[in-house]
């Protein structure tokens, strides 16, 4: 596993579903038809997708996942693995989770899922659980409790209220990061944010607010895109990808949540999730001295991805 020069070691615990994406005018209303434009087909979802984004800024990522054993999580590892991403996944019975995402002319989503949710598990011989003591930083947004005591060896533990069931049973989280207009994820975070040292709420173009257990709190300001937008599907993901990077990389929480913001904008400007990601090679100078003077431990050796 090759990573950025002094930069984090980082995982993601999460889900994958295989995903048509298509534009269209707008949204269609009950009885209507309208035509799509533009289709491509991606591996996403909120672990694989937030999984690359830390590739792309730390060089590579690892992600702990369940697929079933299908053309569907074949074709999702071979992608993923073109993308920088070390894939550790339990086989599933079920097939893997698909889902289809209309993205309107103002760059809004609309996703449609289709199958059950695949989560990895504590259980799950065919992953190296113990690994996951050598990375600086994971973020957790699917999986059952015994992967969530897993991923809490990692030196930070960040983790998405969707992961619901693995919260609230007691196991401590660095961070937890949820969008304060999305009702369901809120409701989640109420029983279980009094197990985070840091909650984060993000508003979209408003910024957001965090607040610490130690007392602190505060506010950013969204970053400036850097181009028009043109999708807003995996800007959520990105974000917390940015987040989860930069405590491992050791920053303090205002710069880290300014280089999650900055991840959010820089993916609101391509097409799909992967199209325009930051990159580590795009770090400013205040950012790479911040992950230089993290941890200086060598990479792991990793076992190959799954096939």
């Amino acid at each position: 596993m090759t990573r950025a020069q002094g930069g984090p070691k980082v995982a993601v615990v999460g889900h994958v579903e295989w995903v048509q994406f298509a534009r269209v005018p707008h949204v269609p209303a009950a009885g209507e038809v309208i035509h799509a434009r533009d289709p491509f087909e991606e591996p996403a979802g909120g672990g694989a997708v937030a999984a690359v984004q830390l590739a792309r800024l730390a060089g590579a990522a690892v992600l702990v996942t369940a697929l079933g054993e299908d053309a569907l999580g074949r074709c999702s590892v071979a992608r993923l693995r073109e993308l920088g991403v070390h894939v550790w996944a339990a086989p599933r019975s079920a097939p893997t989770r698909s889902a289809v995402t209309l993205v309107d002319d103002a760059g809004e989503r609309t996703i449609t899922t289709f199958g059950a949710r695949l989560e990895p598990a504590g259980a799950d011989g065919e992953v190296p659980w113990s690994e996951l003591a050598q990375m600086d930083a994971v973020y957790f947004t699917a999986g059952d409790v015994d992967a969530l005591r897993a991923a809490r060896a990692a030196r930070v533990l960040v983790a998405s209220p969707r992961a619901l069931h693995a919260l609230g049973h007691g196991v401590p989280l660095d961070a937890l990061v949820l969008s304060d207009d999305d009702a369901a994820e809120r409701r989640e975070a109420a029983r279980t944010q009094d197990d985070a040292q840091l909650v984060v709420l993000t508003e979209g173009t408003r910024g957001g607010s965090y607040w610490e257990r130690a007392g602190g709190q505060g506010v950013w300001a969204a970053a400036v895109p850097p181009g028009p937008p043109v999708d807003s599907y995996g800007c959520g993901d990105s974000f917390a990808a940015g987040l989860t990077y930069g405590l491992g990389a050791g920053f303090a929480v205002p710069a880290a949540l300014a280089l999650a913001a900055r991840c959010g904008a820089v993916c609101l400007t391509g097409r799909g999730p992967y199209a325009r990601q930051l990159t580590g090679s795009e770090l400013t100078n205040s950012e790479l001295a911040g992950s230089e003077s993290s941890s200086e431990s060598t990479s792991p050796v990793l076992p190959e991805p799954s096939q």
